[in-house]
């Protein structure tokens, strides 16, 4: 294979002779063989870089003999093939004979000679000579085909692609001509101003190779985000524009002690069991919590410890708070951080966390065993339900779709019909053993995409609870008596579906997820409306809990 040195030399050293090269195809290496029109392009668009040569290309279409038609070409049609095989005379020769002496070529060829009238059968078994002698034309149109690249006869052409005896090629080939920079020498070109250029000077005299602007650039192979990081992203933003602090939860394993006792759950509540709780077999317990914070959390539970509960008035065991489970919720975590900050001058705090939980659950269209949880948790003094019912009203207003106000709903709705925001939600009174009053969150699932594709459950679905902590929780944490912590908990895969129009969660998380929809999904992204999403719910910065408590009277509840 010749060189790109070599070719350029060839180039270069041709033009100074000639003036100009007609025809590249013209062109032969030092060996004698043809160049190969597509190393040449590279090296011409090279030296057309530096303004050394200018080409124009040359495009043909050449007719060329398949590896068959070289065949026949050289010994000849099946048709000759037949009418050779067949003795001249009135005895013929046998067909059964004939297949057996030429093979495949028995089958063709006769059509052929009968089609030109050379042979004919005699009875049912034999054929016979109906000439002396023969001209084989296809023979003659294949050597002219090999000798000149065409025929003069296009329907010969049509006919012998038929065939599959020629095929028809494009062949590109170049004019070249010197441009203002020829030379036979060539300059090394830099691609870049280096720190030394710049040092010594050099960059003013040197000479620079251009930037094709027009080079279309390689499709990037990197990943893409999962609809569920996208969103939960999003949700990252949001927690972080109104000011709270991420916590840790890099732990799945956690003990019972902060995933179910510091919440003022009791040991037998039906969670606790392994029909909704995945428990550890090795190490199956851990006692890697603090002994003051156990004994209070015991006493509480017995009867009350310092508040004014009665308890569960039953016998708290260390034993089962050691068991090692894998978290339920993230909940454990912000247990501990208000632990943490109790043990500090009191300040209020916002804390959030997004990371994946499990649960030991049937698995169904909106059910897994593992999913993630969105976790929010204010503390203050003087919170009340109303200001959570205010919070998430404000909290779920970002969350609805974002986009210009130049973009109508047709037009979003029509280009990215699987990206709509959650607008209606509503609360449902309910049951925590760590919280009350408790709420669950509901979302609506509409209907999406196209009257063929619809999308979504057209029905109310879960998507959160909340409510307030109970004294009973933060009291033992050591939290201040007058101190109030709301909190709320989302799922991160249905605001997902609910937001990308998906009906099916295993579509979404497991093993049965198509990938070509992580890469398909539209970009996820909530309203961004830089606190404007308060006007007309806040008036005033010393109003916001009166107002907070007048939404609490107007908001849906289902029975």
């Amino acid at each position: 294979m010749t060189s790109a040195e070599d070719l350029q030399t060839l180039v270069l050293t041709t033009l100074d002779k000639g003036g100009h090269i007609h025809d590249s195809k013209d062109l032969t290496a030092l060996d004698g063989q043809p160049l190969d029109q597509l190393n040449l392009l590279g090296v011409l668009n090279s030296l057309k870089s530096r303004d050394m040569v200018d080409y124009d290309t040359i495009d043909r279409e050449i007719w060329v003999l398949t590896d068959e038609g070289r065949d026949l070409a050289d010994t000849g049609s099946h048709e000759a093939r037949v009418f050779s095989a067949v003795p001249p005379g009135d005895d013929g020769i046998a067909i059964a004979e004939l297949q057996n002496l030429l093979g495949e070529a028995a089958k063709i060829g006769q059509g052929k000679a009968f089609k030109n009238r050379w042979i004919n059968k005699k009875g049912t078994t034999h054929l016979v000579r109906t000439v002396e002698s023969i001209v084989d034309q296809t023979q003659v149109d294949l050597r002219e085909i090999r000798d000149t690249q065409t025929h003069k006869d296009a329907k010969v052409l049509v006919e012998l692609k038929k065939r599959k005896l020629v095929d028809k090629r494009k062949i590109i080939s170049y004019k070249i001509t010197k441009s203002s920079n020829f030379s036979l020498t060539i300059e090394k070109q830099a691609t870049d101003i280096t720190f030394e250029m710049l040092q010594t000077g050099e960059w003013k005299t040197a000479s620079f190779k251009k930037y094709n602007f027009d080079a279309v650039g390689l499709a990037p192979q990197g990943g893409h985000l999962h609809p569920l990081m996208k969103v939960r992203e999003e949700f990252r933003h949001i927690f972080f524009e109104m000011g709270f602090e991420e916590m840790p939860t890099n732990k799945f394993v956690e003990s019972s002690f902060w995933n179910f006792d510091a919440l003022f759950q009791p040991q037998q509540h039906p969670a606790r069991d392994s029909h909704d709780t995945f428990f550890l077999k090795d190490p199956a317990t851990s006692d890697r919590f603090p002994a003051d914070l156990a004994e209070k959390v015991k006493r509480t539970h017995e009867n009350g410890g310092d508040t004014t509960s009665t308890g569960y008035n039953y016998r708290w065991k260390r034993e089962e708070a050691e068991k090692l489970i894998l978290r339920t919720h993230t909940t454990a975590v912000s247990s501990y951080m208000l632990y943490k900050l109790a043990q500090e001058e009191f300040r209020p705090a916002k804390y959030f966390s997004i990371d994946r939980v499990f649960r030991n659950e049937s698995v169904d269209a909106t059910h897994l065993a593992e999913f993630h949880q969105v976790e929010g948790v204010i503390a203050d003094r003087g919170l009340t339900l109303g200001d959570l019912i205010g919070f998430m009203d404000v909290f779920f207003k970002k969350m609805g779709r974002g986009h210009s106000p130049e973009l109508s709903d047709h037009v979003l709705t029509h280009h990215f019909p699987y990206s709509a925001g959650i607008e209606r939600i509503r609360f449902k009174p309910a049951y925590n053993p760590y919280t009350e009053p408790s709420m669950e969150i509901f979302s609506y699932h509409p209907v999406r995409g196209t009257p063929l594709l619809p999308l979504g459950l057209k029905q109310w679905v879960e998507i959160g609870n909340s409510g307030m902590f109970r004294p009973e929780m933060l009291i033992p944490l050591g939290l201040p008596p007058d101190v109030r912590v709301i909190a709320w908990g989302l799922g991160l895969e249905r605001p997902t579906m609910i937001k990308y129009g998906i009906s099916n969660i295993r579509d979404l998380l497991g093993h049965k997820v198509n990938l070509a929809m992580i890469k398909d999904y539209p970009i996820c992204r909530f309203d961004k409306k830089m606190g404007r999403e308060l006007v007309g719910v806040v008036q005033d910065g010393e109003n916001v809990v009166e107002e907070a408590r007048e939404k609490l009277e107007k908001v849906t509840v289902v029975n």
